[in-house]
């Protein structure tokens, strides 16, 4: 349902606002969800039922552009950025991969853009693209992050830059490098670090005893919130869980009226008026 009063959403809000409101979360008691829409629209529900930030998702973009995960260009992930940002009152962190390019100065570029678009923080990963050498040598990864950390701090306003570790998720299981490059990360000016893909919470916990900045973990049906929050998480993002969440119940649909030619689907789906509803409440004004 959706709520009976309209909250504050004006997308006009100050940005430098967004940017303390965004690095408060990351200091006070407790652990909290940065939710990942894939759109405007998702962003304004998201935003409606009570969230307190967001993050882009790469995938869930890809998706929806009827694409890989990755495929999405620059100009394309940066401009879905700002329509989500443009959407919500919330502070929005994007998915910016690697930052659209091996060279740091590129990265970096990618940043200062990141932020002219109207977004509070951004995440830049070690993982090249390739698939024959999936993850930057340890020394130009640690390069990448100094040389966006410094576009970060450029800002006028506490621009959060999370460090991304990503060998977990190309075939290289090994936690001690993963924790070597964090710690590199952040004393190359990461605010927050990222490990996705560790294989369990006595991972997450010996990850988040290794480093002195907050962690992000990644939310699924494995973990609980109190159990990530426990082994000493900061940040639950839920990467695109929730775009395939859409997308399942969309496949689901479509298969019973192949296979059936039922319409039972209709039972579950957002009604018509919820879905307006979201949308107005949360209507905002567009940046100039």
């Amino acid at each position: 349902m959706i709520p009976s009063r309209a909250p504050d959403h004006d997308g006009s809000q100050d940005q430098a606002s967004k940017a303390k409101s965004f690095r408060m979360l990351h200091t006070r008691p407790g652990a909290f969800v940065i939710a990942n829409p894939w759109d405007a629209g998702t962003a304004r529900i998201l935003t409606s039922l009570g969230f307190e930030a967001l993050a882009t998702t790469s995938a869930g973009l890809a998706f929806a552009l009827g694409r890989k995960d990755g495929a999405a260009t620059r100009d394309e992930t940066l401009e879905n950025a700002r329509a989500i940002a443009d959407a919500t009152s919330l502070p929005v962190s994007a998915d910016l991969e690697n930052g659209f390019g091996h060279a740091p100065e590129v990265a970096a570029e990618t940043i200062r853009l990141a932020a002219a678009r109207g977004l509070v923080g951004a995440s830049i990963e070690d993982a090249t693209g390739d698939r024959d050498h999936p993850i930057y040598d340890f020394a130009h990864a640690v390069e990448r992050i100094a040389a966006v950390a410094e576009a970060a701090r450029s800002q006028p306003f506490p621009f959060m830059l999370t460090a991304r570790a990503e060998n977990f998720l190309h075939g290289r299981p090994d936690l001690q490098d993963t924790i070597r490059r964090l710690q590199a990360f952040e004393k190359a000016g990461a605010d927050v670090l990222y490990a996705p893909g560790l294989p369990s919470i006595e991972a997450i916990r010996e990850v988040c005893r290794a480093v002195s900045r907050p962690v992000n973990a990644l939310g699924g049906a494995t973990f609980s919130l109190r159990e990530l929050a426990d082994a000493g998480a900061k940040r639950v993002s839920l990467g695109s869980s929730l775009s395939r969440a859409a997308l399942g119940s969309f496949v689901r649909a479509a298969r019973e009226i192949l296979e059936t030619g039922s319409f039972d689907f209709a039972r579950e789906a957002l009604p018509y008026a919820d879905a307006n509803g979201f949308m107005a409440l949360t209507s905002a004004k567009p940046r100039t």
